[in-house]
């Protein structure tokens, strides 16, 4: 039977201002999708790496599985199909977990069945992935994840650019080792508010443009001022233990930017190529550590996208 394994990587969304609208592929994690068809009529699923133990294996609940069984519906495909979902992204920690499954399950079902989809096909079945897990469908981290290295998103109608990142981008990311709660994506969408300030959404366009600005300059320095968000963040900061800590001993160590990573609790630094990360992932422990809170932390550059590693 045909089988096809493709690989994609985690992802940061957001980078401060660019709220459901700007994501970053990052070589930290990746999940690695094996599809192989079978003559069951079904999809049956096997989780397997490091996280695998606590994803779901029911279809509808299983990022992976609500791809490969959506696109199933919509190509017709009669045929069954074994998936191994190994989990390399820690889901619930704001790393693009969910995306990564669902973009690696993207690449692998389009050449299994020679679909030849173009890109904003591809992110569409990815994004239906979520809602196994976030409930709604977000297109940031599974652009990221599907394309690689910097993403815009506009959802309406559907639009992404890409754009490459500095090759001097380097990214610590501290992830703290708390219960995270299911739905988390729901729980932090919660707190955001209903309204916003002129004020508030004149700091955000600005600094967004900044970033994007950077990012066609390849200016690691330009991109990191932009990097302030008045409006999502401010609301989210209390969901963190020891966001404060972690962020000021970062900036103080040497990091040009500090932010949330995606919906949180993750934090993501971002720094020169040259500068001492060790000195600053070591600071940002050291925040969570004040908040009486253990953390790993991951020092990692942008990534390339989705990617069919093997076939037979």
């Amino acid at each position: 039977m045909p089988k096809v394994t493709a690989k994609a990587p985690s992802s940061t969304a957001n980078l401060g201002p660019g709220f459901d609208v700007f994501g970053l592929a990052l070589d930290a994690f990746y999940d690695v999708i094996t599809l192989e068809t079978t003559d069951k009529e079904s999809i049956e699923i096997e989780m397997k790496g490091e996280y695998g133990k606590i994803i779901p294996l029911q279809t509808e609940s299983n990022v992976a599985g609500l791809v490969a069984k959506k696109m199933s519906e919509d190509f017709k495909i009669e045929q069954g199909l074994k998936i191994t979902v190994d989990k390399g992204v820690p889901p619930g920690f704001g790393l693009g977990s969910s995306a990564a499954s669902a973009a690696a399950t993207v690449k692998a079902f389009n050449a299994i069945f020679n679909l030849n989809l173009d890109q904003n096909s591809l992110v569409k079945y990815a994004a239906m992935g979520e809602v196994a897990s976030a409930g709604t469908m977000h297109y940031d981290n599974v652009s990221a994840s599907l394309l690689g290295n910097f993403v815009i998103v506009r959802t309406e109608p559907l639009s992404i650019v890409r754009i490459d990142a500095p090759k001097d981008l380097v990214l610590c990311v501290a992830i703290p080792k708390i219960d995270v709660p299911k739905k988390k994506t729901e729980v932090s969408r919660s707190v955001l508010p209903a309204q916003v300030s002129l004020e508030q959404l004149t700091s955000n366009v600005a600094n967004a443009c900044t970033v994007v600005a950077g990012f066609m300059l390849k200016d690691v320095e330009l991109i990191a001022t932009g990097i302030n968000d008045a409006i999502v963040e401010p609301a989210r900061m209390h969901l963190i233990p020891g966001y404060e800590y972690v962020k000021k001993n970062a900036l103080n160590a040497g990091a040009l930017a500090v932010t949330i990573s995606g919906a949180g609790p993750s934090m993501i630094a971002f720094v020169k190529d040259g500068h001492d990360t060790g000195k600053i992932y070591k600071a940002m422990e050291e925040g969570f550590r004040n908040a009486n809170v253990n953390s790993k932390t991951v020092v990692c550059k942008p990534s390339d996208g989705a990617k069919v590693i093997t076939t037979n």
